[in-house]
């Protein structure tokens, strides 16, 4: 997926619903931080997104431009109506988002993580695909394994679930650095 490509699903999000604020959540929020990010940040089809001030909402998204819809037929990629509780997100996430909002929105706001708010999201998912995802925002060095390490605190997750992410983010480190991969110790 490309920029305007994820600014069109802003748009077509803001026509099926009638809202004017939308929060993007999945891999395709990078390009928000990052518009023109490498060709493995775009693989994907879809973007996970949910109107920021009625989240229920969200189906109708799905219903109108998702998977299998005309839009994503005629298209080749489309929305995931998600929610709020899709993703785990580190306390004051939403003081680091960037915002999309051009004429290729009609004006509507789309509010993408931060890169590194993304990284804890996928790490705390922890699917294969994931890991693909985080070890990648870390070999281009979008982040520190540091600057992930710092936030984990503020995780929504218990004392030993921290423990296992920050064990999870220091070995995708140490296997980036054994590969030769100029990655900072964590």
């Amino acid at each position: 997926m490309t920029r305007e490509e994820l600014e069109h699903i802003i748009r077509a999000s803001a026509d099926v619903t009638n809202q004017y604020e939308f929060v993007i959540i999945g891999s395709q929020s990078m390009l928000g931080q990052v518009p023109n990010p490498e060709k493995v940040f775009t693989v994907s089809m879809e973007a996970d997104i949910y109107p920021r001030q009625a989240p229920d909402l969200a189906d109708e998204i799905d219903g109108a431009i998702g998977e299998g819809s005309q839009f994503h037929e005629t298209y080749g990629y489309y929305a995931q109506g998600v929610g709020p509780d899709t993703a785990i997100l580190p306390k004051d996430w939403m003081t680091r988002i960037h915002r999309v909002q051009n004429n290729n929105t009609n004006g509507r706001v789309g509010y993408c993580l931060d890169v590194l708010d993304l990284f804890l999201a996928k790490a705390a998912a922890g699917r294969d695909k994931d890991r693909e995802f985080c070890m990648a925002l870390l070999e281009y060095a979008y982040l520190t394994p540091a600057q992930a390490l710092e936030l984990v605190p503020t995780m929504p997750l218990d004392d030993g679930v921290q423990r296992t992410l920050r064990a999870t983010i220091r070995r995708w480190a140490k296997a980036l650095r054994d590969a030769d991969h100029d990655i900072p110790p964590g």
